[in-house]
C-alpha cells in the first residue's frame, strides 16, 4: 500500500531578538535542517519581523479580501498530524477534534506520527490569530475555527491503516460541522483506495469543499497524486515569490484547479517556534482559508458555487491557462470575495465523483444465466401419398376436367360456326334469287 506523504516539511525557524542601536527589531535565524543558521536581515520598522515575513497577505490579496470577510463562522477540518491548539498563536482557533490514529488524545490536539509538526503549522498559515498587534503568525482567515484530526503518517504503531485513518477523518470532520476540509498530504499515486469513494462523496453530500495539496518534486512526486486526484476536490499546486511554477516545491497535473505561494513560507509548530517552510503542503491551506473567507461572505452558496468563485476570480499573470501547473491561475483573495461572478455551470463535486465510481467501480454483476442448449428434433420428411397406376387408355378418355373446360366448350363453338355458316349460305342465295328477278 501507497505510504501517505505530507508535501514538504520546512526548516526550523526560531527567534533571535537583537538590539539595534537605540530601537528593537526582532532577527529570525533560520537553522536549516543540515545546513546551519541563516540570519534574516533585521527590519526596525516593527515589533516582529514574523509578521513582515507574511508576503503572500499583500501580494495575494488577503489584507484588502479582509474588509469583507475573515472566516468567521466556518469550521475547517485539518486532517494532518494533530494541532497544537496550545501554541499562542493559534489561540482560540481550535474548537475540537479527534484522533483516528490510536496514538494521540481524544481531542486531536495531541500531535502524532513522523513530523508531527506538520499539522500545527498548516493550521497557523490557516487560521492563525498572532500573538499581538502586527505579532506572530496570522492566518489567511483568522476568525474561521479548526477542527483538528490527527492522524500518523508512516507510524506502525497506528491502530488502522492510513488510508482508513484518512476515511474516517473525513466522516468525522463532516458530521462534526466541518464546511471545509484540508488535506495537505499526498498518496503519491494517481489513485486511491475504493474506501475513499464513499468517504469523499459523504463529504461532497453534505456541502463540504475538500482542498488537497498537488504534492512536491522534491518529494518525490512528479506529478500530483490522490487525493488531488479525485473528482470534485480543490487541488492546489504551488509557485515561488516571484509567481511562477515551483519546480521542488510544487507537481503537475491536469486535475490541478488554481495555484498559490508554496516557497519561503512561515507558520507555527508546537512549543511556540516558527519554522519557515516550503511546498504544496502550505499552499493547501493557503487555499484552505480562502474557501473560508468566500463561504462566510456567501454563506448561502453551495461548495460548488465557492469553488467557482476561487476558480473565477483566479489570475492568469501572463501564463496560459487551464494548464497542468497553474491550473486556472493564481489565486485572487479580494476578488473571490467582491467580484461579480456568475453561477457555476457544470456538475457538482459529487456528480463529478460518483460518475468517476460508475465508470472506474462497476459492481462484480453475475452474469444472466444462458439457457442450457437442448438438441433440437429433427423434422420428418413429408412423405406424399403413392400415385396410381398410370393407365395408358384413360388418356384418351373424357376426364371431368376436359369435358367441362374443353370438350362442351367446343361443341357450343363448332355448333354456332355452324350456325352462322348456313345462316350466311341462305342469305347469299336468297340475294342472288332477288337479282335475277329484278
Amino acid at each position: 500500500m501507497p505510504r501517505l506523504q505530507r508535501p514538504g516539511l520546512g526548516r526550523r525557524v526560531k527567534a533571535a531578538w537583537r538590539r539595534l542601536g537605540a530601537g528593537v527589531a526582532v532577527g529570525v535565524a533560520v537553522a536549516a535542517l543540515g545546513l546551519g543558521p541563516v540570519l534574516v536581515d533585521a527590519t526596525p520598522a516593527r515589533a516582529d519581523q514574523v509578521r513582515d515575513l507574511q508576503y503572500w497577505l499583500n501580494d495575494y490579496g488577503f489584507t484588502q479580501a479582509w474588509a469583507t470577510s475573515k472566516g468567521a463562522g466556518v469550521k475547517v477540518a485539518v486532517i494532518d498530524t494533530g494541532v497544537a491548539g496550545s501554541v499562542a498563536d493559534l489561540a482560540g482557533a481550535v474548537v475540537g477534534g479527534t484522533d483516528v490514529s490510536g496514538l494521540g488524545t481524544p481531542n486531536g490536539q495531541t500531535p502524532v506520527g513522523e513530523g508531527s509538526e506538520h499539522g500545527t503549522l498548516v493550521a497557523s498559515l490557516l487560521a492563525g490569530r498572532g500573538t499581538g498587534t502586527d505579532a506572530g503568525i496570522i492566518g489567511v482567515a483568522p476568525e474561521a475555527s479548526i477542527l483538528s484530526v490527527s492522524l500518523a503518517f508512516g507510524s506502525s504503531g497506528a491502530t488502522v491503516s492510513n488510508d482508513d485513518q484518512i476515511a474516517e477523518g473525513i466522516r468525522w470532520a463532516v458530521d462534526n460541522g466541518a464546511s471545509v476540509i484540508n488535506m495537505s498530504l499526498t498518496r503519491n499515486t494517481l489513485d486511491w483506495p475504493e474506501s475513499w469513494d464513499s468517504a469523499f462523496l459523504y463529504a461532497f453530500e453534505h456541502d463540504v469543499v475538500v482542498v488537497a495539496a498537488a504534492g512536491n518534486r522534491g518529494s518525490g512526486t512528479t506529478e500530483v497524486g490522490a487525493p488531488a486526484t479525485i473528482p470534485g476536490v480543490l487541488t492546489v499546486a504551488g509557485v515561488n515569490r516571484n509567481k511562477t511554477a515551483s519546480f521542488d516545491a510544487s507537481s503537475q497535473g491536469i486535475t490541478i484547479s488554481v495555484a498559490a505561494p508554496s516557497e519561503d513560507l512561515v507558520g507555527a509548530v508546537p512549543g511556540g517556534e516558527y519554522v519557515q517552510w516550503s511546498g504544496t503542503s502550505a499552499a493547501a491551506p493557503i487555499v484552505s482559508g480562502l474557501v473560508a473567507l468566500v463561504r462566510s461572505a456567501y454563506p448561502k452558496l453551495d461548495a460548488a458555487g465557492v469553488m467557482n468563485r476561487i476558480i473565477a476570480t483566479a489570475d492568469p499573470s501572463g501564463h496560459a491557462v487551464p494548464s497542468p501547473i497553474y491550473g486556472n491561475g493564481l489565486i485572487n483573495a479580494a476578488a473571490a470575495v467582491t467580484a461579480n461572478v456568475p453561477a457555476a455551470a457544470g456538475p457538482a463535486p459529487a456528480a463529478l465523483l460518483k460518475d468517476w465510481i460508475h465508470l472506474h467501480r462497476r459492481a462484480d454483476t453475475k452474469p444472466t444465466p444462458t439457457p442450457t442448449p437442448t438438441a433440437v428434433a429433427p423434422i420428418e420428411p413429408r412423405q406424399d401419398p403413392a400415385l396410381p397406376p398410370w393407365n395408358k387408355a384413360a388418356v384418351w378418355l373424357p376426364s371431368r376436367h376436359t369435358l367441362t373446360y374443353v370438350s362442351i366448350p367446343l361443341a357450343v363453338l363448332l355448333g354456332f360456326g355452324i350456325l352462322v355458316t348456313l345462316f350466311g349460305t341462305g342469305a347469299t342465295r336468297h340475294i342472288r334469287r332477288m337479282r335475277r328477278k329484278s
